[in-house]
């Protein structure tokens, strides 16, 4: 009987801790990508449709580019919890409060130009026009890192800011000499780029020594015929450096909708490619941002059990209730084994106090009473037994009342010959 005000109270905590105490998680989602790569948009519809069957939104934001969306994740007030961002950029003092969930795919970088000379190192680019993307984009900030890791000045070549679309466009008129662009191989442009007569790809002969320097960077090889194998494009193995498009998220996160996007992003980009193989991504390859916990659980074991098997929104709720279940048992078991103790106690208390009233009067029975004392004794001696009588007792408590009123009876005994002498 006395379990059921500690279950009570046990329940009433853990519904308690399921509305306030760790809340629910949102059914959306805020993914930042850019405005001037298609793949990111096209990845970002992926994300969208994927999340959607599991009941979650998914709001695709345009911004000026990767900088622009590491200063939204940032932004505790932006709304932005999940964005593409090339890895390279940013850094964990600027961004303390944004981890990586993982790399998606490689990103190579595209350095086509112009004329009859073989350019295959950094160095050759001095002095020269090149496109290198608008600023704050991952094209513009790759491209100085390259150079400046090759011990190529900016200032000793002529970096010019436009879009791809503009760059591509300045290549053929020759406003520009080169133009760096990062895109997936599959890209449209690329094919493009590397179909139009009078550009060349640079083979980046010291690519796996730049790879080696900088840890953003991966030496990747464009196999003959990769991009057309009817033209044979290209005609010989390539050399390239790639960096890699990571998912950074906000520390904000919920951790149901971080695995909702390493799942997601698992199905999207599983598939092989020119240069990825099949599972190789998404993956750990960030050399900027620390994986979150959550994305190293799902890399370790594949996310939490109740995810893996139940919709969403019931795993969501489980994980919140084995959260709070364990701290409300504590609570609950000392509760269960001490609460009826502490009854047992006060109901022996109440037959204690009974007897020590009953000690009181026996002390006062002795010889030599007058009869009005005896009949005062035996009025003290009815009172006490109709407080026992009126005392509610559990029926385990049984033999503590009636060995009581064996006792009162004894007294009452002893009065009745004390009143007789």
């Amino acid at each position: 009987i006395m379990g059921f005000p500690v279950l009570a109270i046990a329940l009433a905590l853990l519904i308690v801790g399921i509305i306030f105490v760790q809340p629910a998680p949102p059914n959306h989602l805020t993914l930042a990508t850019g405005d001037d790569q298609g793949d990111l948009e096209s990845y970002a519809k992926q994300y969208q449709r994927l999340l959607k069957d599991d009941g979650v939104r998914v709001d695709i934001l345009k911004t000026r580019g990767p900088l622009e969306n590491l200063r939204l994740l940032q932004d505790g007030n932006s709304g932005v919890m999940a964005a593409f961002v090339q890895d390279g950029l940013g850094s964990t003092d600027l961004e303390p409060d944004v981890s990586s969930l993982g790399s998606l795919y490689y990103e190579p970088v595209w350095i086509f130009y112009r004329g009859n000379l073989n350019i295959t190192h950094f160095s050759q680019l001095e002095g020269k026009r090149i496109g290198v993307g608008r600023v704050g984009h991952a094209n513009q900030v790759i491209a100085q890192r390259l150079l400046v890791l090759n011990g190529v000045d900016p200032k000793d070549a002529t970096l010019i800011n436009m879009s791809s679309d503009d760059a591509l466009k300045a290549l053929e008129n020759g406003t520009l000499d080169a133009a760096l662009f990062m895109r997936p191989a599959s890209d449209p442009m690329i094919h493009e780029l590397a179909s139009r007569k009078g550009l060349r790809l640079m083979d980046v002969e010291q690519a796996e020594a730049i790879a080696r320097k900088d840890a953003a960077f991966h030496h990747l090889i464009l196999p003959r015929g990769a991009i057309d194998l009817n033209a044979d494009i290209p005609s010989k193995d390539v050399d390239l450096v790639a960096s890699t498009t990571t998912m950074l998220v906000s520390d904000e996160l919920h951790p149901a909708l971080a695995y909702l996007l390493l799942k997601a992003a698992a199905q999207i980009h599983d598939e092989p490619g020119i240069f990825e193989r099949r599972g190789e991504f998404p993956a750990n390859k960030d050399s900027i941002f620390l994986l979150s916990s959550d994305a190293v659980q799902f890399y370790k074991s594949g996310g939490p059990f109740w995810q893996r098997y139940l919709p969403y929104w019931l795993a969501a709720w489980l994980d919140r209730f084995v959260l709070l279940v364990i701290p409300v048992l504590a609570v609950a078991f000392p509760l269960l084994k001490t609460v009826p103790q502490a009854y047992h106690w006060r109901m022996r208390t109440r037959v204690y106090q009974r007897y020590g009233e009953l000690k009181f009067l026996e002390t006062q029975v002795r010889p030599g009473l007058t009869k009005e004392q005896v009949q005062d004794l035996v009025k003290k001696l009815d009172r006490i037994e109709e407080r026992v009588d009126s005392m509610r007792m559990p029926r385990n408590f049984a033999d503590f009342v009636y060995s009581l009123k064996g006792h009162i009876q004894l007294v009452r005994d002893r009065l009745t010959k004390a009143g007789s002498a």
